[in-house]
């Protein structure tokens, strides 16, 4: 495999003409959505959970051979609390800001989270129930947050969510509730059931008059940014981040804590979106938040959201300078070679959405014309997060043709 190249995808690269320099300090204007004491908040909190530890930072010197590049590092999240996903992160942190807020307005006391593990105000916590509509891994951190802190939890699903990924998020004691249509759908019926019967809705996306439980949960997505850094070597900074979309929350998170802690020198970020569900590349060519619409059909279903969170979207448009579409393929792609390890790499198990933003490499380096365009060439270092392992696992085997479990043997 020393002579593996990646096959060209058909794919766009859109320039951000707002984004500021790489140079340019983390701005004012953004503090009020994500700042350095509640990224610190969140980190402290989640490190004290039960199975917390940091996951690995690979280097992928092969790779990075195979396409020209001086490095590759890839912050591999498949293992995160046994979850699956960096999404573990997020919706179980919330669920906990949820339930200490309750309490403390019932006490005058707000109380960690290991009181509420243990049990210490059951009576409160178990009257309260939290909603939430995914594509699966969200849908499962909050399951898992709610069952971790003892309240009641609903999830919904829309009509391409896998049956394997409904059976996760069920595991963790949570009610699963299909719903016709697409992501947006779903989020839409969460919301409206969540305020008929006083529910509180723990969404990874905002809109309009909903934005602080968003924030909350991009908050515990800033620990792959701090842990990153402290496990980077310094002679290994990244000069590009590709990262995938979605609603836009990972990619946010990630861009403003670079932006907070390398202030001046962080990295060009490329936001990377299935060609089928690119409603940030198509907000960032109209300038602002534009809703996609159609089935969203695409095998990245953890990518298909056809509308941007309006916090994510304040932050990619200043600290994004590049969108890049893909299709399926460089996907699939992305995940056989990451499982096969290239030029003596270790095999890595990464899901069909966490290799968003490498497909987008892929596509970017195989293409003279983009990588000029995206300024990546032998000296660039390139930062990604897999941010899922085998979330579905007959899918991963159907798609990369041996099991996960198959593939972490051989690593």
């Amino acid at each position: 495999m020393s002579h593996w190249k990646p096959d060209p995808f058909a794919h766009r690269v859109g320039l951000n003409p707002r984004a500021l320099p790489t140079d340019a300090s983390y701005p004012a204007s953004l503090l009020p959505i994500l700042d350095p004491a509640g990224f610190r908040a969140a980190a402290q909190e989640i490190r004290g959970w039960p199975g917390y530890r940091q996951t690995n930072l690979l280097p992928l010197p092969g790779l990075a051979a195979a396409l020209g590049l001086r490095g590759i590092w890839y912050k591999d999240e498949g293992s995160r609390f046994g979850l699956g996903s960096f999404k573990a992160l997020g919706g179980a942190y919330a669920v906990y800001r949820v339930l200490a807020a309750a309490v403390k307005a019932a006490t005058g006391k707000e109380p960690s989270s290991a009181e509420l593990m243990a049990g210490t105000h059951k009576d409160i916590v178990g009257a309260i129930t939290v909603a939430t509509a995914t594509d699966g891994n969200h849908g499962r951190s909050v399951a898992w947050g709610a069952q971790l802190f003892g309240c009641r939890c609903i999830v919904y699903v829309h009509a391409e969510v896998s049956e394997g990924r409904c059976e996760a998020i069920a595991g963790y004691g949570a009610e699963v509730r299909r719903v016709e249509g697409n992501y947006d759908d779903s989020v839409h019926q969460a919301a409206a059931d969540a305020k008929a019967n006083g529910w509180v809705v723990v969404s990874d996306t905002s809109y309009d008059g909903y934005m602080e439980l968003p924030r909350t949960v991009m908050e515990g997505y800033g620990l792959i940014g701090i842990e990153t850094l402290d496990e980077l070597p310094a002679e290994a900074r990244p000069t590009h981040l590709f990262i995938q979309g979605g609603v836009g929350g990972l990619a946010a998170a990630t861009t403003a804590l670079l932006w907070q802690k390398l202030n001046g020198e962080r990295p060009q970020v490329v936001v990377v979106e299935p060609d089928a569900a690119d409603c940030l590349f198509q907000s960032a060519a109209n300038g602002k938040p534009t809703k996609v619409e159609g089935d969203l059909d695409t095998l990245m279903a953890g990518l298909a959201a056809g509308e941007v969170s309006l916090l994510a979207w304040d932050i990619l448009n200043l600290g994004a300078n590049a969108f890049v579409t893909v299709p399926d393929e460089a996907a699939i792609s992305a995940m056989r070679a990451l499982a096969e390890g290239i030029g003596g790499d270790p095999p890595i198990v990464g899901g069909e959405s966490g290799v968003g933003g490498l497909a987008g490499l892929f596509a970017a380096a195989s293409d003279p014309k983009t990588a000029q365009t995206l300024s990546l060439g032998p000296l660039s270092c390139v930062l990604i997060i897999g941010s899922e392992g085998d979330t579905d696992p007959v899918v991963y085997e159907r798609l990369v043709g041996r099991s996960g479990a198959e593939v972490r043997t051989e690593a």
